[in-house]
């Protein structure tokens, strides 16, 4: 992975906005790699407006009514593009078998808080921040990792630490956190480009 271009895909519910940030840092130079391709399974998603207007292609594909045609359209989609790193940046819905198999090892999400104390099924958005006060924590943290078949589950990629505050809120961590996330996806990705971050995909 390495010694190859990053050739990004893009995976959005809604404004995406670690995507925002990485596809800025290709157009100024600060990250060597080539955005293929965004999908959104919501049409109205700001992503996708931001994406066009980045000049990358857009698509959405619906997975409600049939979840078995969006995995096999998804996956077609990204090969087509030529993507071999997927970059999900806040995308609601679980990926499909055959996504997973194609692009096994080569999917990156970003999850809010320390895994695996703090993930699985349910756990996303507000409720992780949550937890990690209900659990009495002193720190925090936001956790890229490769997606596999379960949910917050496969190898970590890096970590960042986010110590709490005296009177933390979930509403004040999550806020925190939230505004850390883009600069930390685009930091390791430019550790990956750079052959300065090991990378578990096989």
């Amino acid at each position: 992975m390495n010694n190859q271009t990053l050739n990004l895909g893009f995976l959005a519910s809604r404004n995406g906005s670690s995507m925002q940030a990485i596809l800025g840092a290709v157009a100024s130079g600060a990250l060597q790699a080539e955005p293929r391709l965004a999908v959104s399974n919501n049409r109205q998603a700001p992503a996708l407006a931001h994406a066009a207007a980045a000049g990358v292609p857009t698509l959405h594909i619906p997975t409600r009514s049939d979840p078995e045609a969006a995995d096999r359209a998804l996956t077609a989609a990204m090969v087509e593009a030529g993507v071999n790193l997927v970059i999900l940046s806040g995308y609601l819905r679980r990926l499909g078998p055959v996504f997973l198999q194609r692009f096994h090892g080569r999917v990156l999400n970003i999850h809010p808080g320390p895994l695996p104390e703090f993930g699985g099924e349910g756990m996303y958005g507000r409720r992780v921040h949550e937890a990690v006060i209900a659990a009495g924590a002193t720190a925090s943290a936001a956790v890229i990792h490769v997606v596999d078949g379960e949910y917050d589950h496969g190898p970590e990629v890096a970590r960042l630490i986010v110590p709490l505050e005296p009177g933390e809120t979930a509403e004040s961590l999550e806020s925190r956190i939230t505004a850390l996330e883009p600069s930390f996806y685009l930091r390791t990705l430019q550790d990956i480009a750079r052959g300065e971050r090991a990378f578990p995909a096989v």
